[in-house]
């Protein structure tokens, strides 16, 4: 019998080591934005989720200090007890109305968001379907729903048809999740595809908007808006942590869903409401992606003179497919990424590997900003023709 039961845990970190998978935080000092301070190192910031340059926007944190102002630093409580401001129905109502949808339910965290509401939707008489390459939040949702849990390999619309069909009548409900961004990829989920597939086989359907919100859609409303499946039959979940620069995050649809999740949902139920200056920062960053169409725009151009100047300047890098601001290229073990990543680092620009078990491949990982200079993508390019 060992006698110390926590032995294992040293163990376990040596395997992640000898693996190349070990991860550890870095630093980053200041506002964030297109460069940061990291490790008292300026970088070109090629890390961040903050599509739209917002985190760091005065707006937002005027909105902030404000809310602070008047309704201090927590919510003290659950929404159903002590925790629920006319500010969270604000947030509420200006998400449903971008996304539109009947209703909204903002929650702490978008993985709470995907958390609570699988687990409120189905249980152990039921069936999910979830992409292969799904976020962490939804394949656990997933599991601790109870359901059965397939995944499908990646957007293959074939597959899905064919194991619904086989499997389909042998559950009460079925929930197809996707999300409609992938994240370590950039590429996107075949919506309208997935809508034939859910009303043909009598399925409900779970997107995760949390990469596509203020990033993609004719009004930034995201995936939904850009495929036109605006109004259809679907759950959207999402984030208030990426391109709205705050935090939290969020389901739309039904107000019949909402209300139920409102009784259902634990981790919204169980969890302290969203915090006032974090609220106030979303609010506010809705009202911006409203008003000034233009910071999507400039995204975009950002990433066609990307994509032009890789295309023209590195044709044999190996990038992913990707309709997004994401673009990743792949290396062939962790060891490379992980260098590529420390030569990049060195040159003075911060694009991360991405290892397993986060993918499959490794990867390095570069995410688009509004405010991402020419200057900034030249320099990124001519550091990956060096070191290619």
């Amino acid at each position: 019998m060992p006698t110390n039961p926590y032995a294992w845990l040293e163990q376990s970190l040596a395997t992640i080591h000898r693996a190349d998978w070990y991860r550890s935080v870095q630093p980053i000092n200041g506002r964030p934005g297109a460069t940061v301070i990291l490790a008292g190192q300026e970088v070109i910031n090629f890390a961040s989720n903050d599509y739209l340059g917002l985190a760091g926007d005065e707006r937002l944190m005027a909105a902030a200090t404000a809310a602070i102002a008047q309704f201090g630093t927590g919510s003290t409580g659950s929404r159903l007890l002590s925790g629920h401001r006319q500010l969270h129905r604000e947030l509420e109502e200006a998400i449903a109305s971008t996304k539109q949808t009947e209703d909204a339910l903002v929650f702490s965290s978008g993985y709470l968001a995907n958390l609570g509401t699988i687990t409120a939707l189905v249980g152990k008489r039921d069936l999910i379907f979830s992409d292969q390459y799904n976020h962490s939040s939804l394949k656990n949702g997933a599991i601790l729903s109870g359901a059965a849990f397939v995944e499908y390999p990646h957007c293959d619309i074939a597959v899905l048809k064919t194991q619904l069909s086989q499997q389909r009548q042998n559950y009460r409900r079925c929930l197809i999740l996707t999300d409609s961004v992938f994240s370590m990829d950039g590429d996107l989920c075949p919506m309208p595809a997935l809508l034939a597939i859910a009303d043909k086989f009598n399925c409900m359907l779970l997107v995760d908007e949390a990469h596509a919100t203020g990033v993609l859609g004719k009004t930034g409303a995201g995936c939904v808006e850009h495929f036109g499946c605006t109004g259809k039959q679907l759950i959207q979940v999402g984030t208030l942590s990426k391109a709205l620069g705050s935090l939290g995050g969020y389901v739309a649809g039904s107000s019949t869903l909402i209300d139920f999740l409102q009784n259902r949902a634990p981790t919204w139920i169980y969890t302290t409401g969203l915090s006032p200056a974090d609220t106030a920062a979303a609010l506010a960053a809705i009202k911006i992606v409203q008003q000034e169409p233009q910071r999507r725009a400039q995204l975009w151009q950002n990433v066609h003179h990307l994509k032009n100047l890789l295309q023209e300047q590195l044709p044999n890098l190996k990038l992913l497919p990707s309709e997004s601001p994401i673009l990743c290229f792949q290396l062939s073990s962790a060891t490379d990424a992980l260098i590529a990543g420390k030569q990049l680092r060195d040159a003075g620009i911060f694009a991360p590997a991405i290892r397993p078990p986060t993918v499959p491949t490794s990867r390095i990982r570069i995410s688009l900003m509004a405010t991402h200079e020419a200057a900034h993508i030249e320099k990124l390019v001519t550091v990956l023709k060096d070191i290619n």
